[in-house]
């Protein structure tokens, strides 16, 4: 059986370890429930898929370490809580698709994958790491955030009665899809090529590390943060882990309530180092 509850169990297993390794892609990640890894290349790590069982696993987990308690730019990619895996695989042919295949996944038979953050910060000695659902930094969709953006440096730029409105929302909305971006573009007569990446930081209200907004994350703690909207939300997401770690070990969490300022109530499940 494969998850990210399997995952975060692992983390657990191993945490002493994360102070012993200077980069957060050398600890010991549990190879048997992992379809991929990778260094440089979205998704750092994925969950094996499940074919049967109460977990449909698949997940994917993207790595950001910081020496400070502030979470590393995301490079490209824009921070969402579920991917379409077809966006990422581009070619069955890839490094990625060919890691997933051999591991025995059918890649394509489970399209839409939840996300997954795991982040650690330093600070004067100390840590924290949070393993994190990717709509913790989700407050508005990654299409309209990349449209917003750019309808922002349209009004700016071209900032002329005389330039016709419809013009610039044709404008506005070519720019709204992040993908152009990634894309190699060559122009005639130059000795290079050029792309496009997008870098994305991460606002004080979703920096899940800093102890003004968060207080509840505390130093030296192993944390894994997921959004819950309903009371039964909250009481599968304690089910699902209960039934990884056993009765025992669910005894030794500490349970946390916390309010994202922008984006509602998130279950914490936290653990020290």
């Amino acid at each position: 059986m494969y998850s990210i509850y399997h995952f975060w169990q692992s983390l657990i297993d191993n945490k002493t370890k994360f102070k012993k390794v200077s980069k957060l892609d050398e600890f010991p990640f549990p190879e048997k429930i992992l379809s991929c890894s990778n260094k440089g290349v979205f998704p750092d790590l994925a969950i094996k898929i499940n074919t049967r069982g109460q977990f449909t696993g698949g997940e994917l987990v993207e790595l950001k370490d910081s020496s400070v308690y502030n979470i590393s730019s995301f490079n490209s990619t824009i921070p969402t809580g579920k991917k379409n895996i077809r966006n990422i695989v581009t070619s069955d042919h890839g490094s990625v698709f060919k890691q997933m295949q051999d591991a025995g996944d059918d890649v394509f038979s489970l399209e839409v994958r939840d996300v997954y953050y795991l982040i650690r910060g330093r600070n004067k000695g100390h840590q924290k790491i949070c393993l994190v659902h990717g709509s913790f930094f989700e407050t508005i969709p990654a299409e309209n955030l990349v449209g917003e953006t750019f309808s922002q440096v349209v009004d700016e730029e071209l900032n002329d009665p005389e330039i016709n409105e419809d013009v610039k929302g044709k404008l506005k909305k070519a720019l709204s899809r992040q993908d152009i971006f990634g894309r190699v573009r060559s122009v005639e007569k130059a000795s290079v090529s050029m792309r496009f990446r997008v870098l994305v930081e991460v606002k004080p209200q979703a920096n899940i590390l800093g102890p003004n907004q968060y207080p509840e994350i505390l130093d030296d703690t192993l944390n894994f943060a997921c959004p819950f909207y309903t009371e039964e939300e909250k009481e599968k997401l304690i089910s699902n882990v209960k039934s990884v770690m056993g009765v025992v070990q669910m005894k030794k969490l500490k349970i946390i309530e916390i309010k994202h300022p922008l984006n509602g109530w998130f279950l914490v499940f936290q653990t020290g180092l």
